[in-house]
């Protein structure tokens, strides 16, 4: 097995956004949404050059390398974020107690789940929009990190112990991912 002196991913940076680097903080912003996030390690280095940035490492082992993918996924994501934003649909299933669900401030509220008297609370995390019509709720943010943990905090809360899952389906389900990477 060849010895590889260079593990690099480019990541392109379409017009209308910008990618800075202070220290270990990246920084993308376009469309008025700014997203930022620490991505350190000593042997993985971001560079950015022109309409690209150069993730890199030199020698890396295993992780190293599987680092330099990971840091370029983020990129990725937090680029499609800012450019296009997150949405994730959930449907919410019931078969003899209709549930109520509404949103207070950072809290998700699940009223009348099987019947209870208190109602259930899921957080949302940073500036997730929740809308519910219906029996749809829809999740959308440029953060899919805040997006996707707030759908499987709201898919938690329901979640029912104890019983059968195949015969108390009741909850709140993940239906649909739109803008992944």
């Amino acid at each position: 097995m060849p010895i590889t002196g260079l593990k690099e991913e480019r990541v392109t940076i379409p017009s209308g956004v910008q990618v800075t680097l202070q220290g270990d903080q990246v920084v993308v912003s376009g469309k008025g949404v700014t997203l930022q996030r620490s991505l350190a390690h000593p042997r993985v280095s971001l560079h950015v050059e022109g309409s690209e940035v150069h993730v890199r490492s030199e020698y890396p082992n295993r992780r190293e390398g599987a680092l330099v993918g990971t840091f370029a996924a983020h990129l990725r994501n937090m680029i499609l974020g800012v450019t296009e934003g997150f949405t994730y649909e959930m449907k919410i299933v019931y078969s003899h107690f209709p549930v109520k669900a509404t949103v207070k401030g950072s809290e998700f509220l699940i009223e009348n789940f099987l019947g209870e008297k208190f109602p259930r609370k899921a957080k949302i995390l940073g500036v997730t929009k929740v809308e519910v019509k219906g029996d749809q709720v829809v999740l959308t943010g440029p953060d899919i990190e805040a997006v996707s943990q707030s759908a499987a905090n709201i898919e938690q809360a329901t979640r029912i112990k104890g019983f059968d899952p195949r015969v108390f389906q009741d909850g709140i389900y993940i239906t649909k991912k739109a803008g992944e990477v």
